[in-house]
């Protein structure tokens, strides 16, 4: 055991870190890997987007307890500029917040509103082969009735960049069928280098912005645009589908609960363990407590009225049904 934990290959982490429910819940992040990864050595950064003509409000972290609370977790704040997106496509602060990060070294990009609940560093990387979140439904593209349908839109995009669109293929999947092609949640994603991953993924995501393929009329394009580029930059390195083993990443060592309804409907025990837990210290309540959904649905009792309408071995298909339920008895908070 000992010489399989020396041979792994050190790394840093990311998350975004911004004024408003992100800062809250980057507290929350770094409280949960602190607590259920203590042996990860690498950086912890809260990358923080910085006021400039891409907004229209200062977006950085201003809140005083917020930023020692991360200090005292560990985080190494990391602003950065926006030169290409900012407040008409916040999503793309994943993005441009890559070319900040140390050179050379493997990260790993989080969502801000996960948390982690195992051991990070048991996680099997292989920083050579990017991969990226399967926690996903079929939200891109929408093919319309006269077409043209999943496989010429997605072909049409590998052909932009010069990429094998027939290798990408999960072929045990039925034609049209939007398993079949290559399509990840931006939840987590990483590689060898941000600086590489971060040009590449500019490279391909302004493409499609500001030029997108015929085959692309009609579509939406936000906020879809960093999924509908990420697959094509994985695919490009190497990676793919089968990149890490399952069950680590939106398994038992993180959870993507996208926001604190959500996690309490359908999140195990142990992640609704996980976040009372680390939430309860004093100096992080105080924090969190600025938050109203975290006030109320960690703090308050709401989250486990939310739990009690839901059977965790019997839930909705469709993560919009979850949503109207939790809506139509008055809990939905944001």
């Amino acid at each position: 055991m000992a010489k399989k934990q020396a041979s792994r290959q050190p790394f840093n982490i990311v998350i975004v870190g911004q004024s408003g429910r992100l800062q809250y819940e980057a507290v929350l992040f770094a409280a949960s890997l602190r607590h259920c990864s203590p042996n990860f050595d690498g950086r912890l950064f809260a990358a923080v987007p910085q006021a400039g003509p891409r907004w229209t409000d200062d977006p950085s972290i201003r809140n005083s307890e917020v930023l020692a609370a991360l200090d005292r977790l560990g985080a190494e704040i990391l602003p950065f500029e926006n030169h290409h997106f900012g407040q008409g496509y916040p999503h793309g602060n994943k993005i441009e917040l890559l070319h900040a990060l140390p050179m050379g070294e493997p990260f790993v990009f989080f969502d801000t509103d996960t948390l982690i609940t195992g051991d990070v560093t048991s996680v099997p990387f292989d920083f050579d082969r990017p991969g990226a979140s399967l926690r996903r439904e079929g939200t891109w593209p929408e093919p319309t009735l006269y077409g043209p349908g999943y496989a010429a839109i997605w072909k049409s995009l590998y052909d932009r960049f010069g990429l094998d669109f027939d290798s990408s293929l999960d072929t045990s999947q039925p034609q049209e069928y939007w398993r079949r092609f290559l399509y990840f949640n931006a939840g987590f994603f990483y590689f060898r280098c941000p600086h590489e991953f971060g040009q590449r993924f500019q490279e391909y995501a302004l493409s499609i912005r500001n030029d997108p393929p015929i085959e692309l009329v009609g579509q939406n394009l936000f906020p879809w645009l960093d999924q509908i580029a990420l697959p094509l930059v994985i695919h490009s390195f190497g990676g793919g589908r089968d990149s890490l083993p399952a069950g680590h990443l939106d398994g038992s060592v993180s959870c993507h609960y996208r926001f604190f309804p959500l996690l309490y409907a359908r999140e195990s025990d142990h992640v609704v363990e996980v976040l009372e837990t680390v939430a309860a210290p004093n100096k992080i309540k105080k924090v969190l407590k600025g938050f109203d959904p975290i006030k109320r649905m960690v703090f308050h009792g709401r989250g486990h009225k939310v739990r009690a309408l839901f059977d965790r071995d019997n839930l909705p298909r469709r993560e919009q049904m979850i949503r109207n339920k939790i809506r139509s008895e008055g809990f939905w908070m944001r």
